[in-house]
């Protein structure tokens, strides 16, 4: 089954808003594994908008399933994952100002600095992620880098879904089957939901993980967090 792993980011960004620890996200973060959670993600920004460094070395101690960490490999990224180990850590192209992640690499141009990050996490013995278009050269690229795995950028998937469906998913099937083909690893992220999960799991064959967050949360507002994690790890099934 495709494992779902949680992003934390919102929890963060809602405790931060006020100060203090409310929410708490350690304890949010251990509640959403009992319900079922197959891991946890964050994503650090320089400016710590919402996870904190410190939140890094406080969930390693909780985490039992697995933890994802996102981020543009800055110098400090890098420190602080290679001293955390987490399970995987997903590289992004963010710029340090980002709202959010809006696409993938440009496998092209930045193929050699990649090269180069790859070899210093795999060097530590943490499972690579890459977060690519749904580009057939751009998962070559991230074979010959020598990946663990890719994680398909999926907002243009979410932003034609409820246009045509069908074409919307016809790239990442294809890419997918690639994917397999090259003995990569293949996860898949951004803005996923409950409206669009289960058609994108349905028709995209091969899939390890998907990484959410914003959706999530903001259903859990409404529906509460156990229950809709229950929901979105049905639409996985």
């Amino acid at each position: 089954m495709t494992k779902l792993s949680v992003n934390l980011n919102k929890i963060a960004t809602l405790r931060n808003a006020r100060g203090g620890k409310k929410p708490d996200l350690i304890k949010f973060a251990i509640d959403c594994q009992s319900y079922g959670a197959d891991g946890i993600t964050v994503h650090p920004r320089p400016d710590e908008r919402h996870i904190k460094k410190q939140d890094l070395f406080d969930l390693k101690h909780i985490i039992k399933t697995e933890f994802n960490i996102e981020g543009y490999p800055t110098k400090d990224f890098l420190n602080s994952v290679i001293n955390i180990n987490p399970t995987q850590v997903t590289l992004v192209p963010d710029n340090p100002e980002a709202l959010t992640s809006d696409r993938g690499w440009d496998m092209t141009k930045d193929f050699n600095f990649l090269i180069d990050i790859n070899k210093e996490l795999k060097k530590n013995k943490i499972r690579t992620s890459v977060f690519v278009e749904p580009n057939i050269d751009d998962i070559y690229a991230a074979k010959k880098i020598n990946f663990d795995r890719i994680e398909l950028y999926t907002g243009h998937y979410a932003k034609n879904f409820s246009h045509d469906k069908k074409n919307a998913v016809e790239a990442y099937t294809i890419a997918a089957l690639k994917a397999n083909e090259l003995e990569l690893g293949l996860n898949a992220g951004h803005d996923l939901d409950l409206n669009n999960l289960c058609y994108f799991k349905q028709n995209v064959p091969f899939l390890s993980e998907v990484s959410i967050g914003h959706a999530l949360i903001c259903d859990s507002l409404y529906l509460g967090i156990e229950n809709t994690i229950r929901k979105y790890k049905e639409k996985l099934l």
